[in-house]
């Protein structure tokens, strides 16, 4: 037990670690090709981060047989969307409440609504088409929802591109550009291609590895409480592997990057709503009842009440976005009781 802990600590510390130095780097990326806001927060980021829950569904239906890697892998693409509108929505308002309480800003979100609306308008009916389509036809449109869901998200990124969006501000000067200053190596204010890439890939590589770790040792902890496969793979094994996008945006709010924190997970949402649904769809039975149905409903369900924050009243309040922590606890609360 005690070795568990330890790994689950390293795993958190690593991921904390790794999401700091990656949104650095990928900070010093986009300003370096005048990329905007929302393409570095929505894209590069969305994508980057979104490896370790894409990983893991992927690892359960490919590698594992029986119905407990089925259970972990359906779990797994359901859980990501679920833990982005929900919980990472809500720390997102909660490091807003934080910082206004220590004066470091308002307390109100400074977002690029049009991303954020376009991010949404692309999440919901892809991922309601996904969920609800099979539950009420069957599984007979399955290959053709994935050939649409991979067709939606390129034409997100075309879109994604396109639009205006404003350039990245005051990145801050990048962390190995930094060292290699004073280590004397470089005297130069302007980082190179290949030092930008190794410290993004580099920390994208280790938050991987702290996630991984994180998620094995939570699963021993698991195992050792008595939680089932499908509880595990709902409810915590999402919790660790969505860190990276939890953690990156929590980190660009802090710093008054609203613009970048939320097209973080945004952008994730709409990643997380087609490939590894695809793989769902066409390599599992995704037979969606019960609290794995109740999960995606959740998600639909907070999101839409961003988007009515975002149409109606023209703004983001911190307290919608908080909101989606009520929605996590109500949820958790009906699996538990469901479970025991």
């Amino acid at each position: 037990m005690f070795i568990d802990i330890l790994f689950l600590v390293l795993g958190l510390l690593l991921i904390l670690i790794a999401a700091e130095t990656f949104t650095n780097g990928i900070e010093t990326f986009g300003r370096k090709f005048s990329f905007s806001q929302a393409v570095v927060g929505s894209l590069f980021a969305a994508v980057g981060t979104a490896l370790p829950e894409t990983i893991l569904p992927l690892v359960a239906i490919f590698f594992y047989k029986g119905e407990a890697a089925h259970d972990i892998g359906v779990g797994a693409i359901l859980g990501a969307p679920f833990m982005l509108s929900t919980l990472a929505f809500f720390l997102v308002g909660l490091t807003v409440l934080a910082s206004s309480v220590k004066k470091r800003r308002k307390f109100e979100m400074q977002v690029e609504m049009h991303s954020t609306r376009r991010d949404l308008l692309f999440f919901l009916p892809m991922y309601s088409a996904a969920v609800l389509i099979p539950v009420l036809a069957g599984p007979s449109f399955s290959v053709l929802i994935a050939v649409l869901l991979v067709a939606g998200y390129i034409f997100y990124a075309y879109r994604t591109f396109r639009c205006e969006s404003a350039d990245i501000e005051h990145p801050g000067e990048m962390y190995l550009s930094r060292l290699g200053r004073k280590m004397k190596l470089t005297k130069s204010d302007d980082p190179h291609l290949a030092l930008i890439l190794l410290q993004v890939f580099g920390a994208l590589a280790v938050m991987i590895t702290g996630a991984h770790t994180f998620v094995e040792a939570l699963e021993h902890v698991s195992l050792l409480f008595g939680m089932n496969p499908l509880l595990f793979a709902l409810l915590l094994a999402p919790v660790a592997t969505e860190l990276p996008e939890k953690i990156n945006s929590v980190t660009w709010t802090w710093k008054g990057r609203d613009t970048l924190a939320l097209g973080n997970i945004t952008g994730a949402m709409v990643f997380q709503s087609t490939f590894p649904v695809c793989v769902g769809l066409l390599f599992t039975e995704w037979k969606l009842t019960g609290m794995a149905l109740f999960s995606a409903i959740i998600a639909l369900a907070s999101s839409l009440i961003v988007l009515a924050d975002l149409t109606f009243r023209k703004r983001l309040s911190p307290v919608t976005l908080l909101l989606g922590g009520g929605l996590y606890l109500i949820y958790a609360i009906a699996l538990v009781t469901g479970n025991t």
